[in-house]
Order: C-alpha cells, then sequence, then structure tokens
C-alpha cells in the first residue's frame, strides 16, 4: 500500500515525524508493507523555519517538494492544487494523509478526493467555532471530505459526531504532538538557556542583556493578525508586558517575523529594546522553545500548538485568543490554560492567577506518546475492513 503525507508549515513538522517512525515500525514486523512518500508544499520556504526542523527531528528529506512558498490564501491554495495533481497522477497513491489545518492541508485533501484517493486527517474534529480563522474552514472541509478522521482527544470525536461523522470513519488516537514532546524531552533538556539566549537574541542590544536573565522568567509568543496587526493591540500588550509584568517576571521574546515587521515599523521594537528585563530572540527551533518550556514560568501565547505542549509540561498558559480550537487545554477542562482575548484587563486577571499556580503537568486520554501507532494501526484497520 501506498500512503503520501503532506507538510506544508512548520506546525505539521512535530506531527509528520513520529508518523514516519511509526510506520518503519510497522513494516518492521509486518507482512503488509507500507511505501511511504513524503510530500513537502513549501507553505514554510525559509530555511530557519522548515530545513532546520527537518533535521533537529530527524524527518527524511522530503520525497517531492512543489515550492509553493508564499503569497495569499487563494494563491497558495490554487498553486498547492495544480502541483499536487501532477504528483497523484504519477504517484498514484492509495491514500493521502494530511495533518493539522493549514493551506496544504485544504489544499491537498480536496485534490485528492476529487481524483478518488482515499483521505485521512491526522487532527481531526478541533473546533474553534470562529469562522474569521482561515484554518477553521480549512478544518471543516478537510474533515467534511476525509474518508478517516484521527481525532487528538475526545472534545473532537463529539465535535465531528455533532456533525454527523459516522462512528467507523472516528479514530480517537490521541495527540501525535505529545509523541515529539516526549520523544524529544531529553535532548531538550540538555540545552543551557544561556547558550539560547546568546545564539539567538535578535541583535547587539539584546546580546548585552543575556547575562542578567536567571533561570526564573515567562515567555511571550504572538503571531496571529487578531493581535500583531492592529496598532492600538500591539501597543497595549506591548505596555502590559513592559510595565505590569516584567518588573515582577523578567520575559523572553522569540519574535515572529510577521511581529517584528509590525514592531519594527510603529516604535514598539525600540520600546522592548530599551526594557532590561525584556529579552527578544529570533525564531527558535523546536529543541530550543521545548528547553523554554520546560523551564518557563508561565506562557503569554495565541499558538494553539504551544497550549498543548503547555498542558502536558504543566507551564501555566495565558492564551491570547478570544477561542480555542484546542478546548482540551483549557482549566476548565483540567488543562493549564486561560483563555483571555486581547482585553488587559482580563489579562491582568488571568496574570495574577497564573504566577500563583506553579507547573501543574495534565495529560489528557492517549496523549501518552504512542498516538503516531495507533494512527498506522487505525489506517491499516480501515485498509482491512
Amino acid at each position: 500500500m501506498k500512503i503520501l503525507s503532506i507538510v506544508g508549515a512548520r506546525p505539521n513538522f512535530m506531527k509528520i515525524a513520529p508518523f514516519i517512525r511509526a510506520i518503519s515500525d510497522w513494516n518492521s514486523v509486518h507482512d503488509s508493507k507500507i511505501e511511504h512518500i513524503l510530500v513537502h508544499t513549501g507553505q514554510h520556504y525559509d530555511d530557519r523555519m522548515s530545513a532546520a526542523f527537518f533535521q533537529a527531528l530527524d524527518i527524511p528529506a522530503a520525497d517531492i517538494n512543489l515550492g509553493i512558498g508564499s503569497g495569499s490564501h487563494a494563491e497558495q491554495v490554487g498553486r498547492t492544487m495544480i502541483a499536487f495533481e501532477q504528483v497523484l497522477l504519477s504517484q498514484q497513491p492509495d491514500w493521502v494523509v494530511v495533518v493539522g489545518d493549514v493551506n496544504a492541508t485544504l489544499a491537498c485533501s480536496v485534490t485528492a478526493k476529487k481524483m478518488h484517493i482515499k483521505v485521512c486527517h491526522i487532527e481531526a474534529g478541533l473546533r474553534s467555532g470562529d469562522l474569521t480563522m482561515p484554518e477553521e474552514i480549512n478544518r471543516l472541509v478537510t474533515d467534511r471530505i476525509a474518508d478517516l478522521l484521527l481525532a487528538p482527544d475526545a472534545i473532537s470525536v463529539q465535535n465531528l459526531k455533532n456533525e454527523g461523522v459516522c462512528d467507523k470513519a472516528i479514530c480517537l488516537c490521541g495527540n501525535i504532538m505529545i509523541d515529539t514532546l516526549d520523544a524529544q524531552r531529553d535532548k531538550a533538556m540538555s540545552l543551557t538557556l544561556s547558550e539560547i539566549f546568546g545564539n539567538n537574541a535578535i541583535n547587539n542590544v539584546e546580546v548585552q542583556k543575556v547575562g542578567s536573565f536567571s533561570e526564573t522568567f515567562g515567555v511571550v509568543t504572538l503571531h496571529r493578525p487578531s493581535n500583531v496587526d492592529d496598532f492600538e493591540i500591539l501597543s497595549r500588550l506591548v505596555n502590559f508586558f513592559i510595565k505590569e509584568v516584567s518588573h515582577e517576571l523578567p520575559l523572553v521574546w522569540p519574535v515572529h517575523p510577521r511581529t517584528v515587521k509590525q514592531m519594527a515599523e510603529t516604535g514598539l521594537l525600540q520600546n522592548l529594546m530599551d526594557c532590561p528585563s525584556v529579552l527578544l530572540l529570533q525564531p527558535l527551533g523546536y529543541h530550543q522553545m521545548l528547553r523554554l518550556n520546560l523551564g518557563a514560568a508561565l506562557f503569554f501565547t495565541d499558538s494553539g500548538g504551544l497550549q498543548e505542549e503547555c498542558t502536558v509540561i504543566g507551564t501555566p498558559c495565558i492564551t491570547l485568543r478570544n477561542n480555542t480550537e484546542r478546548p482540551v487545554t483549557l482549566k476548565s477542562h483540567g488543562g493549564v490554560s486561560l483563555l483571555v482575548g486581547n482585553s488587559i484587563e482580563t489579562i491582568r486577571l488571568a496574570y495574577a492567577q497564573a504566577k500563583q499556580a506553579g507547573k501543574m503537568p495534565v495529560r489528557p486520554e492517549m496523549w501518552d506518546g504512542q498516538a503516531a501507532k495507533r494512527m498506522v494501526e487505525a489506517i491499516m484497520s480501515f485498509v482491512a475492513s
């Protein structure tokens, strides 16, 4: 049997690594072999955000790279569909496996189904309920047409059932990203914070701050348009971090390219550089970011994946979004995350609560490092039946 799996952007890379290993493990003990082809659409084309992750996570080089690059959502989806159609014609796979909710997920699942090729969706059933998010559109469409939906948690399973998906098409497998976290934790812990800080400071001004940063710190990550595209919102957040947080908890901020561009154009970047207790870093590799999470006192983030990692590691997480497709990570569902949007009043209350919490690791059902194994077994069981 031939499987084509698709990666398009950085969040996919951490999820595909254990899936590839699980296929290799399957082939080592079963007569029914799986031929696997990895297709990289090239949605993340910058080396720091793509090639470095492949190397760090021991992902084999993609068999096929479509080189799609940047562009509007329509441009990315359209170019991917055109290029991927040719891949399907030449490779003739039995299954296309898509991951997460990036544009490549939508484009490749639609193209495969129109060519009557079975589609499996890893991370199915996540829902934010917010149709202004492009990722929500990608999730909804992919789950509607996929043949096999591999869900990370019980809430996602129920979402799919509520939408009318039949039981035989749904399999609760757990969170594949936690497979990577568990496999890479020791490697991350071997890194020193001083090296991470010193090697990734965004400029010489930030390098000079490194020596004053101790083992107690918080972490900030922001990249969503709702937080960084509006100057008033971004400036309120930056002022809150500088004036209300950094004086009692030094902050480490790996700055997304989108965010640093906005801050540089508005003077906010200089304000942060002038603050001795805020350290600005370049975007980090997977192990470096995991090391920060393992050592951090708390997180301020609008990342979906970091909500999940914080839950398993136990780091109090203040999620700067109005909604989340990962409610299993929220304190109201037994997790560690507080959903606060970008209202400073709400963030201030959550910060007062979170800084007293301490680390309390939580493992939702099947977040045990074995999700990829169950996923490969689910595909092969579906084929057999």
